[in-house]
């Protein structure tokens, strides 16, 4: 089968940091699904785990934690999906990613394709949807209820791809007041647009912000941009014992001790828990991009999608990774079709 792997750790401008390979086509075990990829999206992870460093592979590594397909197989233990179904997911950082013509993945951490979206639009979802949606309904525990006390909810980063979705299921499924971040006029009409309130720009003191939009300390704030640079202002912002998750790691370290006064809650959110410890609970993710695909086609949600490459190919994988690099892309970048 075609895949884009590495070998050694480089530079994205080095032709070398990802490859056009031929490797032999997985057979499915257990709750496996063997799936034909068709589309698959590239994140923020990708980037971090193909980022340079002195390590080279034995054999050649696929990444790729988003994708589309069809199944072409099951393990002898599958009972969600058959032969045919057209399927999305995000699959697990411990297995070969979705860089591939063929991807083996967990039936347990696997979605039916949202039907009204094509292949390219359906990509741009699952690994955002699932990280979204335990952000702020299993660690932040915002009640899914339109009727419920109006509270606030501060998105960091609310323009990119995680934020996207997290905005849209805010505003469909709570009765919060959504405040986005944003740094350019681009991405705070595409956070309006979304369904975010209020804008606020991250480069500047929140605090002010919000008082010059008339708004309290938020109840929640979900953190999608530099946990580091922005710990001071969440903690003077956020609302005594309120929450506060993130999903991006630390460079250094911060002092908890701004938030111990306020008996404030963090939390962090990944999305690879689930399936790199295999928890009871697995199949939660089975269930929420059910839910998030029925959204979808119910015209609740819309496809975060704003750039298609074509074909799947490592030149195209190398542009897609150096643009999120680059740190302005909005939405998602989504690759499709094998040549």
């Amino acid at each position: 089968m075609k895949a884009v792997a590495l070998k050694a750790y480089l530079p994205i401008s080095s032709p070398e940091s990802l490859l056009d390979v031929t490797l032999e086509t997985p057979v499915p075990q257990g709750r496996d699904l063997l799936v034909a990829v068709d589309a698959i999206s590239v994140n923020p992870v990708d980037t971090k785990v193909r980022k340079p460093k002195d390590k080279v592979e034995d054999d050649f590594k696929v990444l790729g934690w988003d994708a589309v397909g069809r199944v072409v197989a099951t393990g002898p233990d599958v009972s969600l999906f058959k032969v045919g179904d057209a399927v999305y997911y995000a699959g697990s950082i411990a297995r070969p990613g979705s860089n591939s013509e063929f991807q083996l993945v967990d039936e347990r951490i696997v979605g039916r394709k949202p039907a009204s979206l094509s292949n390219a639009q359906a990509a741009a979802l699952p690994l955002t949807a699932i990280t979204a949606w335990e952000g702020l309904f299993d660690r932040l525990q915002i009640p899914h209820d339109k009727n419920a006390h109006s509270k606030t909810l501060l998105i960091i980063g609310g323009a990119g791809g995680v934020g996207s979705i997290a905005i849209q299921l805010a505003k469909a499924l709570t009765n919060v007041t959504i405040v986005a971040t944003a740094s350019r006029e681009e991405s705070a009409q595409w956070c309006k647009s979304l369904g975010a309130d209020f804008i606020i720009d991250h480069h500047q003191s929140f605090s002010a912000q919000l008082k010059a939009n008339g708004l309290q300390s938020p109840d929640y704030i979900f953190c999608l941009n530099n946990t580091d640079q922005h710990w001071a202002n969440m903690a003077e912002v956020i609302k005594p014992q309120g929450h506060i998750c993130s999903i991006v790691e630390l460079s250094g370290s911060v002092d908890l001790n701004l938030i111990k006064n306020k008996s404030v809650g963090f939390t962090w959110e990944l999305m690879f828990t689930r399936s790199l410890f295999e928890t009871e609970d697995m199949i939660e993710q089975h269930h929420l991009l059910n839910r998030v695909a029925a959204l979808i086609d119910e015209g609740k949600l819309v496809t975060t999608v704003t750039e298609v490459l074509s074909p799947i190919n490592a030149e195209n994988l190398r542009k897609a990774h150096a643009k999120i690099e680059g740190g302005k892309t909005i939405g998602k970048i989504v690759l499709e079709n094998w040549v």
